[in-house]
């Protein structure tokens, strides 16, 4: 007997017929002599209605407080998709009982509409499954020390889920998703895209962090941080597979480095649509300048991603950096307002065209001459590179958007992804 906890997206959620599918397939592994734990996210399309009667109804200059409210609002999604699911459960005979985030409690910080989670207490939930009962809690939510509901940003069921089989030493946590594995790029951009058997935790990582949709970066991070091992599987294959063979479907992410992964230089190109670069041009060339830019913008909690500072010319230089689009516009107000005139910039400029395009695989190491193939084979498609990031299993470049996919296709192509693994 083993615990194992799964996750259900919002598609896999998204009607009483495909709840009651995920109960007979969670129905079935419990029957089997496992103890189960289930995080569901809300049904597909219910967050994102809550949230557009909120956009609705808010304040022009919307604060904290209205913050608080979002998450308020937002936690209910999983609230009824997890009760949704107990019942569904109880149907198929299968002792079961739902608890939202803040009854377990998951704690977190007073991030409202990103929170981190910081510690679970898994006493409430062992008693439960000691006593035999399936334990369905909501995904997505916790709660910080003043009692405040918080909500993890999108994708936080994930790391939710991730969380608990930690915090519980799962055996193994198994993500069901719309899709049957992690691939080798989108499927939806390069058809010929292959499935991956096993992908390192590390490369996971950078995928993640690197636009890959599959996980959400902080579920990936988790499970490295506490060695969780992480299956992502379908959820459209008929419940009643056999269980021998679902357990290993799918693709296992892995922290054991076998000889097949050192044979593969590259394992996957991840991109990302939603990105924006800003610029901060004719800054003085001196010291403290990149803190006095970026810090203003890490205290504002945004995230920043691609940096790059020129080369001075007569004692100036250019500062460009990239975030998230939906964090464009507040950057460029909070530069204007705030940096500009204290910095001696010359102007401040912004692209929201642009896209990030990266390889990534832990054969990298072992292999030299891997970024200069890829700027080879973009340059042969004559698309221009505008930034370059680096890491040692990475390289990630900051291209025109109306190339992206052309950019991966070429690349898939040209680091054999679309042949069969050895």
């Amino acid at each position: 007997m083993a615990l194992i906890v799964h996750k259900y997206g919002g598609t896999s959620m998204g009607s009483t017929e495909r709840i009651k599918n995920v109960a007979k397939r969670v129905a079935k592994w419990a029957r089997a002599g496992h103890q189960m734990i289930v995080v569901p996210s809300a049904m597909s399309g219910e967050t994102n209605r809550l949230l557009g009667l909120a956009k609705e109804l808010a304040p022009s200059k919307p604060g904290v407080a209205h913050n608080r409210e979002l998450d308020m609002l937002a936690s209910t999604g999983e609230q009824a998709s997890s009760a949704l699911l107990a019942i569904a459960l109880q149907a198929e005979g299968v002792e079961s009982v739902s608890y939202a985030g803040w009854q377990v409690s998951v704690r977190t910080d007073n991030s409202y509409t990103k929170a981190r989670i910081e510690s679970i207490d898994d006493e409430r939930v062992m008693a439960d499954l000691n006593a035999g009962k399936v334990v369905v809690i909501t995904g997505f939510q916790g709660v910080d020390d003043d009692g405040n509901i918080t909500t993890l940003g999108r994708g936080g069921s994930d790391t939710s889920a991730v969380a608990i089989a930690a915090a519980m030493k799962a055996h193994e946590c198994l993500i069901y998703t719309d899709v049957d594995g992690v691939y080798t790029t989108d499927p939806r951009v390069e058809p010929d895209a292959r499935r991956l058997t096993t992908v390192s935790f590390e490369e996971m990582l950078e995928m993640a962090s690197l636009g890959s949709k599959v996980l959400q970066i902080r579920s990936v991070e988790f499970a490295g941080k506490y060695k969780v091992p992480l299956r992502v599987l379908s959820s459209f294959t008929p419940w009643d597979i056999d269980i021998n063979e679902e357990a290993k479907s799918g693709t296992l992410i892995t922290f054991e480095e076998d000889e097949n992964m050192e044979q593969a230089v590259v394992s996957g190109i991840a991109f990302n649509r939603d990105e924006a670069k800003i610029s901060v041009l004719g800054v003085p060339d001196k010291p403290g300048i990149a803190y006095h830019i970026l810090g203003a913008v890490a205290d504002a909690n945004i995230e920043v991603d691609v940096i790059i500072q020129n080369l001075s010319k007569d004692g100036k230089t250019d500062f460009s950096f990239t975030v998230h689009r939906n964090e464009y516009a507040k950057t460029i107000d909070l530069l204007q307002s705030k940096v500009m005139p204290s910095l001696g910039a010359t102007e401040i400029v912004g692209d929201t065209k642009i896209c990030k395009v990266s390889i990534v695989g832990i054969g990298m190491r072992s292999h030299v001459g891997v970024a200069s193939k890829m700027f080879r084979v973009l340059s042969e498609e004559g698309i221009n590179i505008q930034m370059i990031s680096t890491s040692e299993i990475k390289t990630s470049v900051v291209i025109d958007e109306k190339y992206m996919e052309l950019a991966v296709r070429a690349l898939h192509k040209a680091f054999d992804l679309d042949q069969p693994s050895a």
